[in-house]
């Protein structure tokens, strides 16, 4: 059944994983991880991985002979991106961890495709298909969880995590995307290391966190994050009452039809004050336009709803709908709604007789003001709008 999964499957009849298998060799690669597992699942597929027995070196030199561009992305770890026409595929060789420090792993390169699936995280993870007979080389029991939608560890949960803390935060964000038996040995090994997630990159815990909140619904398994001590030493400002607003938000988001978006829900897991948007978004390093979208959720108020276009128009679009969302209002009115351009120019005010400099900023931001009010007419009704805040002066 697995097979024929994998038969009904576009990607690996592209013509540009053909070549890539042509190169290496068909007895030399398989296609592991993602892809393996989500067309497994019945759920789309995105980038497709490949692990490969030959060596980094090698395998640019079997692909430059076929004409196939590569990348070194990642070769002091073993991997090689091969430029195809239908999309970039890593290519990466068989290794094993000679040691680990949490944050990073120094590898050799292996020959043993069990020895390699052995260093993965989770068995729904270790499935390798043969590129030709698309065979499934199975070594830890993934297809059984696949099955019963059961996110596990390859072996100790606590040497996984161990290894890479950043897994305990995997292990979440898979758990809420394929997950419905919850595994207790993973469970208890996440809630008993969460503490080592103080030792990671802030970068690499927001994307993980980011990624996870990204979920169509991530809420129960936030809560349980909460509930396992695993939240707090993310986001330390989080409560019960936070975590219920966050799964309020979800359900908000799916009544009224709007995407559901990982900074507005980090926004609702926060209190609403702008001094701890700013901290939390200096602590995880988000982006200029990410701390920009928390900051301003931060400073919602109760009168937002009052005119929802006029604070769509002085957010932006995505800072309104956050807002009225967070504040449990209809977010429709300007969900897909383009704010219009204001059409007064200080040129046409100084043609009027108004000298140039303060005074027409003045009388700009004036006319804007009650455009806004008016609910953004047209330039006539503009234009008598100049001439009523002129004849004020």
């Amino acid at each position: 059944m697995e097979i024929e999964a994998l038969k009904h499957a576009d990607w690996p009849r592209r013509d540009g994983l053909a070549a890539l298998s042509a190169a290496l060799g068909a007895q030399h690669i398989r296609w592991v991880g993602g892809a393996v597992r989500d067309t497994l699942l019945g759920v789309a597929v995105h980038d497709v991985d490949c692990a490969t027995t030959h060596t980094p070196d090698r395998v640019i030199d079997l692909c430059g002979e076929a004409g196939i561009r590569t990348v070194p992305t990642g070769i002091d770890h073993g991997t090689v991106t091969a430029i195809l026409e239908d999309g970039p595929v890593e290519v990466t060789t068989l290794r094993h961890d000679v040691s680990t420090d949490g944050r990073r792993a120094t590898v050799r390169f292996a020959s043993d495709w069990r020895e390699d699936a052995a260093r993965r995280d989770f068995t729904i993870n270790a499935l390798y298909a043969h590129p030709e007979t698309l065979e499934i080389s199975d070594y830890f029991g993934g297809l059984e969880d696949l099955a019963a939608r059961r996110v596990r560890f390859i072996g100790d949960a606590r040497e996984r995590i161990a290894e890479d803390h950043l897994r305990i935060l995997r292990y979440y964000r898979f758990q809420a995307r394929f997950g419905a038996a919850l595994d207790e040995e993973a469970e208890d090994a996440c809630a008993e290391m969460a503490a080592t997630l103080k030792g990671l990159s802030r970068e690499r815990v927001a994307d993980e966190m980011l990624r996870l909140l990204a979920l169509t619904d991530p809420g129960d398994t936030v809560r349980r994050m909460f509930d396992r001590g695993v939240l707090g030493v993310i986001l330390p400002e989080t409560c019960r009452a936070h975590v219920k607003a966050l799964s309020d938000l979800i359900a908000r988001e799916a009544v009224q039809g709007i995407e559901g978006d990982p900074v507005r829900r980090l926004a609702a897991l926060l209190p609403p004050s702008p001094d701890v948007a700013e901290t939390v978004a200096a602590r995880l390093r988000l982006s200029k336009a990410q701390r920009g979208r928390l900051v301003d959720a931060a400073e919602r108020v109760g009168d937002d709803a009052a005119n929802p276009k006029a604070l769509a128009y002085r957010l932006g679009t995505a800072g309104a709908v956050d807002r009225l969302l967070l504040l449990a209002e209809d977010a429709a009115p300007v969900a897909g709604w383009t704010p219009p351009t204001f059409p007064l120019k200080g040129g046409t005010i100084v043609s009027r007789g108004v000298a140039a400099g303060p005074q027409v900023a003045q009388v700009l931001r004036a006319v804007e003001r009650r455009w806004v009010a008016e609910g953004f007419p047209d330039e006539a009704r503009v234009m008598a709008l100049l001439d009523d805040e002129l004849a004020q002066f």
